[in-house]
């Protein structure tokens, strides 16, 4: 019988490349390894307890889990919740302020040091949510991410001419009762998707966007389930 996984739990600094400043990871690496890495991206709220949970449960699995602060630029060390309208209002002025362009910038910086990390195998997949799951489709369109992990991401109809430059996996989880991604926007995504076989799209019924956010507002038990069985086997696939 394999041996229990135990996490170490820290913080990285990461040099940007523009050269502007340092911004911090935070990090769980597991006990297991070799293994792959996951660069976990944030939603709207920041690195939150939501985030760092996720990326416990995927160092449980044995992988290296790295979760930048995207919104260091503007604010370093944002940390809010989906449970006050002031938290949503602020949640929100930090994505309308946000760069999408340096975050990716960003998020490649953090894949490179993820896969120098001790103990990693040099195989990194990302793992976005929200906002995040904008990003991590980005990072299937702009990065070498050896896998790309969106859920219920925002906006992914403006990235469809985009998708002839994925080449590496990239899996979708959407929500068909999505407030911020309504049917036309879900279409346009699948119709977009259906003739690359490297694009798998799941549409859980019946459920809210940030159906998968622990603790969150719309958290369904059962759909987070499933999807995040199919992002286990995803990144055992790939990750090894």
């Amino acid at each position: 019988m394999a041996d229990p996984i135990t996490t170490i739990t820290g913080s990285i600094e990461i040099k940007a490349a523009d050269g502007s400043g340092m911004f911090k990871a935070y990090t769980v690496t597991p006990s297991t390894k070799p293994t792959g890495a996951v660069v976990v991206i944030q939603e709207i709220f920041g690195v939150n307890d939501a985030l760092r949970a996720t990326c416990q449960e995927i160092a449980e699995m044995g992988y290296i889990a790295v979760a930048p602060d995207l919104f260091w630029r503007q604010e370093p060390g944002v940390d809010l919740t989906d449970k006050s309208e002031a938290e949503w209002t602020k949640a929100f002025a930090l994505m309308n302020g946000f760069d999408q362009d340096k975050g990716v910038e960003d998020l490649k910086t953090t894949l490179t040091i993820a896969r120098a990390l001790p103990g990693c195998n040099g195989r990194v997949a990302t793992v976005g949510f929200c906002l995040g799951g904008r990003l991590a489709v980005m990072m299937a369109t702009r990065s070498d991410a050896d896998l790309n992990i969106s859920y219920y991401g925002v906006m992914l109809d403006k990235l469809v001419p985009e998708f002839g430059a994925i080449q590496a996996p990239l899996l979708m989880h959407m929500a068909e009762e999505d407030e911020f991604a309504n049917e036309e926007v879900r279409e346009a995504v699948l119709d977009g998707a259906e003739d690359n076989e490297l694009i798998e799209c799941y549409v859980y019924p019946a459920v809210q966007h940030a159906f998968a956010r622990v603790n969150g507002v719309h958290y369904d038990r059962r759909a987070a389930t499933i999807a995040n069985g199919r992002t286990a086997e995803a990144l055992a696939d790939i990750l090894g």
